[in-house]
């Protein structure tokens, strides 16, 4: 009897296991650009995850989150090398690899290898044709982005952390903690969306969309004000007409997920009649509209951001800052 079912369990592990190996499919070969984004996505993963330890160590005594801090800190350090070490093995099948090569090499590897070029050291090889060259002059910028990222990664936590430090120490003696917006390109929006959300209770007035919309056309309504500040900041494009850049740039604004600055916040705060603080732990904070600023008892609030600027590696982000009550 006991022979029987145990010879029928055999048979059924052995079944279930030959039905899991035959449902899990086998995966596509990726090509470069998509391994890079890969990599990026894992990273940004990886980012995120540290920053939820790092909230999770935070509560307790003081003991105990010292020794939650060395925790997490030994854990993203295992996990960052563990995840270098498996980027780095998936760059080396395309050619890319670090270890065995000068740093121009790398980027010169890396370039040739997003652009479809052969990396093999033949020096009777033929030469790259017309439309290989193209390919990796188009693949230049994609790849010494991706070596910026790399270099970048390195100082990135400490910096991060240096500078939430500064923010944290900023904004706690107002009552005041960071409310985290998604980094997607609207972060600007999404916070100001939050902002207003918060100041009317849960109703959204407007959504980053219809922000965005209103910030291109009241933008292009007063091009006047804001061609010079355009210029200045080196954003119109090489021509004639600095006018059309600057529609161009209106365009991309209100269709697209272009990341919103200074200028943006400058048409937002007369959009919206709001008085905006831009709370920083790399710069001093920065005041706009102060003419609609009516936070006093009864009077309409501020609207509170943070910038960061060592948040997502190459890219700046702005959060919601929102009453530590609410957190």
């Amino acid at each position: 009897m006991d022979e029987t079912l145990a010879a029928e369990a055999g048979a059924a592990a052995a079944a279930a296991a030959a039905t899991e190996e035959k449902a899990v499919p086998e995966r596509e070969t990726e090509t470069l650009e998509e391994v890079i984004s890969r990599h990026r996505k894992e990273k940004s993963k990886l980012q995120d995850k540290e920053t939820s330890l790092k909230k999770a160590a935070a509560k307790g005594s003081k003991a105990e989150q010292k020794a939650k801090k060395k925790q997490v800190e030994e854990e993203i350090s295992r996990l960052s090398a563990a995840l270098e070490a498996k980027h780095a093995a998936e760059l080396a099948t395309f050619g890319y690899k670090p270890a065995e090569s000068s740093e121009k090499g790398n980027l010169d590897t890396l370039v040739k290898a997003i652009a479809g070029v052969s990396v093999s050291s033949n020096a009777d090889s033929a030469k790259p044709g017309k439309a290989a060259k193209r390919r990796e002059k188009k693949a230049k910028e994609e790849a010494a982005r991706e070596q910026r990222i790399q270099e970048e990664q390195t100082n990135l936590v400490s910096d991060r952390m240096l500078e939430d430090g500064k923010l944290g120490r900023r904004l706690e003696p107002l009552g005041l903690t960071i409310h985290e917006i998604k980094p997607d390109g609207h972060c600007l929006y999404r916070a100001i969306e939050n902002q207003l959300s918060l100041h009317s209770k849960g109703t959204t007035q407007y959504n980053h969309q219809e922000l965005r919309q209103m910030t291109a056309k009241y933008m292009r309504e007063h091009a006047a004000d804001f061609l010079p500040f355009f210029l200045s900041e080196g954003k119109a494009e090489s021509g004639p007409d600095p006018s059309e850049s600057f529609e161009k740039y209106c365009e991309e604004m209100e269709s697209t997920a272009a990341w919103g600055g200074q200028l943006e916040l400058g048409a937002l705060t007369h959009c919206l009649k709001k008085h905006i603080v831009v709370y920083s732990g790399s710069f001093p904070d920065v005041e706009m509209g102060k003419e609609y600023n009516k936070s006093g008892p009864g009077g309409d609030p501020s609207i509170r951001l943070s910038y960061h600027r060592h948040a997502y590696g190459l890219g700046e982000h702005y959060n919601s800052v929102i009453p530590t009550e609410l957190s």
